[in-house]
Formats: structure tokens, C-alpha cells, sequence
């Protein structure tokens, strides 16, 4: 089977029957190439995370409470997918690669099912509506995930240096920033451009699933994968992962992760409810949310530059502590002050959210290291697959908590709220999230792994390889 070297900036080395990692800087056009993808996994991030429970309570009908767990069951079916997919693709071998024929067929189901999942049902009872909204939003996350775990686990393939790593990534999430961008500028336009909302809203659904279809398909064409051998020894899925799981290394960056982005899901989906019933101004939401990026992606570079001076995890624990005081600020003062206010506010926010764009996606190649200089072995699926379900399961407590919150509150959709739903509402946009941020971060000063041991790391690879 022929070799694939070096084509369309195929960052690899020949050796003997393998390729090995790159080990130094990869061409621009390759980093390019990886980190579009992400432009379409943030416009996925972006509607599930600002507007599937708003479309699900206020377009559909459903329930606050059966609309939160709806979704959360479906962030829980991928306890089954995402980390089946990982070890899957950490086995497949194919003249394309272990991860592009997975992303390959995601993306075009990927496109289908948000066509369907932004199409509200013509169910009339609150049971049917959850059954819908239960089964649809599996499916999505199904595709999703064939995407997104094979994707991710990409990354520590491309190359070995330690500050390479966090450069890749810092295109990757420039183009994350971007999408997120998209979704927060143009669905409620295209929602507003169509005859009906519930039309609009399946117009939405289908134009963010083409561009998620897209951007995926630039990554399968351009980026090529190295050469593996043989499949690793058949192991038992759930040995697998619990040997990654024991790891106290991976560990301590896996739970400030989903601890994190609990905490950022809750405030996404409160942050519309902020502005439709405190400011009663959709436009305003968006020019906060566009403040809140823009600033993300201008100081996604400075923290990048900030982490090769200071290293990854004080630069993550620092800019998860900014965003944490950024939104006990928009807790205290947003309803005192008129709606300009908050745009500020979310500004400083994105100075500290920049970071977890970057560090954590940075971090977890090198643990992926870790574990084959130790190990022998390379399960980078198993490792997305695991980094991806937990996220996933913290976006699900986070969706799940924060309808329930909105029902204990006695949030009612379409009315004018009650002072005490109004505090609900300000409560998830606040206190909520910023425990999250501090837990996660607390968690993260115990990460071990700085530039000095990654060196240790590489150096134990080269004596196993050279066995």
C-alpha cells in the first residue's frame, strides 16, 4: 500500500515500516487544515450551548424540567458512543487513516440530524414532545461524536513538540472562536429572515449543519494521517478505560475540564433568558456575545505567547480565574446598569475564556505521551473518547440544572417573570458557573506535567522505540 508522505502537508517522518510524529514546527497550510474543523464543532457548541433549550422551551413547548433532562439524557447516551468511537478508531486501519473515514460519514449525518433536531414536531402532548426531543437530540449527539472523538484525537498525531502543540491549537481555536462567532451573529437573523419562526429555526438548523459538513470535509481532504501498524492487542473496552481513568496524571486535567465547561454551559444557556427578561433586547445579547468572543480570540494569541513563558496550567488557572470574577462582576452589577454595561463586562470575560479555548486541548496531548511512555501503547481515541464524554456529561448536568433551576424558580416562557425567576435567571449567569470555574481550577494546580517533565517524557519514548 502506497505511502502517504508529506502530501497536502502531511506532517510525518518515514521510519522503517511506520511513520513517526513530526517533531518539530508543521507548515502553516497544515495547521490550517486541522483547525477548521473546529469552526464547525464550535457552531454545534454555539446552538446546543445558547439556544437547543431556549428553541426547546419557547419554540417547542416543552417544559423547563423535561426539557433539561431530556437533553441531559442525551449527553449521557454518549457514555456509550463517544468512548466506543474512540477505541474504535484507535483500532481501524485504512488506506485513509484511522480517524477521517468516521469524520468522513459524521459530517453528513451531522448535517441531517440539525436539520431535523432545529425542526419543532407537531406533537401536542408534553409526552410526546419529550420522546421527540429525547430520541432526536441521541441521534444528534451520535453524529456529533463520529466527528468530533476521531477529530480530536488527531491531535497528538500531527506532532511531538511540546510548544508546536499549543500553536496548533491556537489555530484550532481561533477557528472555534470563529464559529462560535457565526452562531452568535447569524441564527437569530436567519430565524428572523424566514416566514414563521418555527421555519426559521429549521432554516438555522440546516445552514450551521452545511457549515459544519463543510469545514469537516476541508479537514478529511487536507490533513493526512501517519502510518500505523497492526492494531493493538484486542483488549476489553472497559479494562481500557479504567486503566486511563486510574491515572491520577490524566486525571487532573480531565475533571477541571468538565468542571469548566459545566460552568460555561450554564452561563450560555442563561445568558438569552438575561437578556429577553432583564434588558428585553435579543440584539443585545448578541452584541455581548460577540464582545465576549471577539476578545477571546484577540487574547487567544497573548495566551499562547503568556504559556510558553509560564506554561499551560498556571496560564489556564489564571484566565479561568479572571472569567470567574468577570461573571460574579455581571452577578452584582448587570441589572443595576444599563444594558452597555455588560458588554464590558463581557470583554474582561473573554480575556480569561480565551484560555480554555487553548490550554485544555493543548494539555491532553502531552498526557497522551505520558501513557505511552509508560505503557507502550497508543489509545489517543480512548483518551478523546473519554475527554469528549465528560465534557459531554458536564454540558448535560449543566443543561439539566440550569431547566431545573428555571422551574424551581417558577420561570414561565412568554410571560413577564417573577422576582424570584428573575434571581434564578441571575443566578445561572453568576454564582452557579463561578463555583465550577474555582473547583476547576483548585483541581488543575495538581497537574504534574511541565516543559521539564514533558523532556523526560520524550526521552523514555526514544529509549522504548529504539529497543
Amino acid at each position: 500500500m502506497e505511502l502517504l508522505l508529506q502530501k497536502a502537508g502531511e506532517p510525518v517522518e518515514q521510519k522503517g515500516k511506520e511513520l513517526k510524529l513530526h517533531d518539530g514546527k508543521l507548515p502553516v497550510w497544515t495547521k490550517i487544515g486541522f483547525g477548521v474543523c473546529d469552526l464547525g464543532g464550535n457552531l454545534f457548541f454555539t446552538m446546543m450551548g445558547f439556544y437547543l433549550l431556549f428553541f426547546m422551551t419557547d419554540v417547542v413547548g416543552l417544559a423547563a424540567g423535561l426539557a433539561g433532562t431530556a437533553l441531559m439524557i442525551g449527553k449521557i447516551w454518549d457514555a456509550v458512543t463517544d468512548p466506543t468511537v474512540g477505541y474504535l478508531s484507535d483500532r481501524t486501519r485504512t488506506r485513509w487513516g484511522r480517524r477521517r473515514p468516521y469524520m468522513f460519514v459524521g459530517s453528513f449525518l451531522l448535517m441531517a440530524m440539525m436539520t431535523i433536531m432545529f425542526t419543532a414536531p407537531g406533537y401536542n402532548t408534553q409526552l410526546q414532545l419529550f420522546v421527540w426531543a429525547t430520541v432526536i437530540y441521541c441521534l444528534l449527539c451520535t453524529a456529533y461524536t463520529l466527528v468530533n472523538i476521531p477529530y480530536g484525537a488527531l491531535t497528538p498525531e500531527l506532532t511531538t513538540d511540546y510548544n508546536e502543540r499549543t500553536v496548533i491549537n491556537a489555530y484550532r481555536m481561533s477557528f472555534a472562536v470563529v464559529g462560535t462567532l457565526l452562531g452568535a451573529g447569524l441564527v437569530l437573523p436567519i430565524v428572523s429572515a424566514a416566514d414563521s419562526v418555527k421555519a426559521g429555526w429549521t432554516l438555522a438548523g440546516t445552514v450551521m449543519g452545511a457549515l459544519m459538513l463543510v469545514t469537516a470535509l476541508v479537514t478529511v481532504f487536507s490533513v493526512r494521517e501517519p502510518r500505523h501498524g497492526e492494531a493493538p492487542p484486542r483488549q476489553n473496552i472497559l479494562k481500557s478505560y479504567a486503566q486511563v481513568l486510574g491515572m491520577k496524571v490524566f486525571l487532573t486535567c480531565l475533571i477541571p475540564w468538565t468542571l469548566h465547561i459545566t460552568g460555561i454551559t450554564i452561563i450560555q444557556g442563561a445568558l438569552l433568558y438575561y437578556f429577553i427578561y432583564y434588558y428585553g433586547n435579543e440584539t443585545g445579547f448578541q452584541i455581548a456575545l460577540v464582545s465576549l468572543l471577539v476578545s477571546a480570540m484577540i487574547f487567544i494569541p497573548v495566551w499562547t505567547a503568556i504559556s510558553g513563558k509560564i506554561g499551560k496550567k498556571k496560564s489556564y488557572n489564571y484566565g479561568m480565574s479572571i472569567l470567574a470574577v468577570a461573571v460574579m462582576i455581571f452577578f452584582l452589577v448587570g441589572h443595576r446598569v444599563p444594558m452597555e454595561y455588560s458588554y464590558i463586562i463581557m470583554a474582561i470575560a473573554g480575556f480569561g475564556f480565551a484560555t480554555q479555548y487553548v490550554m485544555p486541548y493543548a494539555i491532553v496531548p502531552d498526557v497522551v505521551e505520558y501513557d505511552y511512555a509508560e505503557n507502550g501503547v497508543r489509545r489517543e481515541g480512548v483518551f478523546y473518547g473519554l475527554w469528549t464524554f465528560t465534557s459531554k456529561v458536564g454540558q448535560a448536568f449543566a443543561i439539566a440544572l440550569s431547566g431545573w433551576t428555571l422551574s424551581l424558580f417558577g420561570y414561565l416562557p412568554d410571560l413577564p417573570q417573577t422576582d424570584l425567576a428573575l434571581l434564578g435567571i441571575r443566578l445561572l449567569c453568576g454564582p452557579i458557573p463561578a463555583i465550577f470555574f474555582i473547583a476547576g481550577v483548585v483541581v488543575l494546580s495538581y497537574y504534574p506535567i511541565t516543559r521539564e517533565k514533558y523532556e523526560e517524557i520524550l526521552q523514555k519514548i526514544a529509549f522504548r522505540e529504539a529497543k
